[in-house]
């Protein structure tokens, strides 16, 4: 049997508007064109799509299942058309990831840079949020790909292994803290924090951790980034949280310290998150790859 896109085109577009008329003037075609075209289909078919009624048209039930198959015919065809012209580089493509503070600034920038450099076409757009935050985006399509904290139910979305992320003390050399070389958060809650702004994810987590031990925490002064942070530490303004990743980049070169942090929540798996792998974009899935191993590409 053969048939073309244009044919597939002709009975969708008659089953949407219930009329060989409108349906070739959609096109535009000439109805008796269009006309000819549905018996030629309809032939070789060796059975009616549509049933002929004084008001329009309507699919038969046969006609019904050959419309669900052309429907997804088109759209293939058109993902098709767009994978060819992503390839080609005749248009850019924007992709929208989401991920949690410590995604966003330690992991992940060692991942996309990469990705960025073999896809110059493609442009990312990456937005801040908390774990349930990056879910959110994620089930609503406000983002391709999340990446959040492996703890959270996340039933409705696919989660794939990112990485292992610890949340461990910044001190100034000499600090109490500094002589254990760990602690509990509580212990730290004595002492005054250098923090990130209010509205930064991580942030709104460490208060959220004080509160439930039943003490605010001491906000000395707040910094727009982890190396400001440091910095402040370095010189005795307070004591921070940071992820270990960070922290461990300026232990060699300014007088801070590293204490570990008892608390199960302060060891934390990271993981990626999709809608599923049919929601994925061509360039979406190639980012998957750039991500983890174990995309199926």
């Amino acid at each position: 049997m053969h048939f073309d896109l244009v044919d597939l085109r002709l009975i969708v577009a008659i089953a949407d508007t219930g009329s060989l008329s409108k349906a070739a003037a959609a096109f535009p075609v000439a109805l008796s064109a269009a006309s000819n075209r549905l018996r030629r289909f309809e032939d070789q078919c060796g059975f009616a799509v549509f049933a002929r009624h004084a008001d329009g048209m309507t699919p038969t039930p046969s006609g019904r299942l050959l419309l669900d198959r052309a429907r997804g015919v088109l759209l293939e065809a058109g993902r098709f058309a767009d994978t060819m012209r992503d390839l080609g580089g005749r248009r850019r493509t924007t992709l929208r990831l989401a991920g949690t503070t410590v995604a966003n600034s330690t992991f992940l920038p060692a991942a996309l840079g990469p990705f960025l450099a073999d896809y110059p076409d493609v442009d990312l757009q990456i937005i801040e949020r908390n774990s349930a935050g990056v879910l959110q985006a994620v089930q609503g399509g406000d983002a391709e790909i999340g990446v959040l904290d492996g703890n959270m139910a996340t039933s409705a979305v696919l989660t794939l292994p990112f990485r292992h992320d610890r949340l461990v003390l910044a001190v100034p050399d000499g600090h109490p803290l500094a002589q254990a070389g760990q602690a509990r958060f509580r212990d730290a809650l004595d002492y005054p924090f250098v923090c990130l702004p209010s509205e930064r994810a991580m942030q709104r987590f460490i208060e959220d951790m004080a509160a439930r031990n039943g003490r605010p925490l001491q906000i000395r002064v707040r910094a727009p980034a982890f190396d400001a942070i440091v910095q402040l530490v370095a010189q005795d303004a307070g004591i921070a949280m940071l992820p270990e990743a960070a922290a461990g980049r300026y232990q060699a070169e300014l007088p801070v310290r590293q204490v570990l942090l008892l608390d199960p929540w302060a060891t934390r798996e990271l993981r990626i998150c999709i809608r599923g792998w049919d929601a994925l974009s061509l360039h979406g899935r190639q980012l998957l790859g750039y991500l983890t191993p174990e995309s199926p590409g």
